[in-house]
């Protein structure tokens, strides 16, 4: 985990605390300092989860929008191929035309001789 440098406490303190007992019970003050790391514990987890769980949801909120931006630019991308193979057909019909009429100019003069 890597928090653990935040935390005061792991399971196995927690589990392998004792308290010395004097004549009334624990003693208050211990016991009491104790549960204040615990608790402080608990709060640093709360903290740490809230951290991530925002940025899990802006992560996904980014993942949302690269997608959408992938999805849009293959649109533009197949939207270009459809343009471009347009223009290459009528660059070619075009092309062909001006050849045909260059055929006309040159080999016309010599088929009417």
């Amino acid at each position: 985990m890597m928090y653990q440098n935040k935390l005061n406490l792991t399971p196995d303190d927690i589990l392998e605390k004792e308290f010395k007992i004097d004549t009334r019970g624990y003693r208050l003050k211990e016991v009491d300092q104790f549960l204040d790391l615990v608790i402080q514990d608990y709060q640093t987890l709360i903290n740490i989860i809230k951290k991530q769980e925002t940025e899990k949801d802006e992560l996904s909120d980014e993942i949302l929008r690269l997608k959408q931006q992938v999805r849009d630019a293959s649109v533009d991308v197949e939207i270009a191929k459809a343009s471009s193979m347009q223009n290459v057909g009528t660059s070619n019909v075009d092309i062909l035309k001006r050849l045909s009429n260059l055929e006309k100019v040159i080999f016309g003069n010599n088929n009417n001789e």
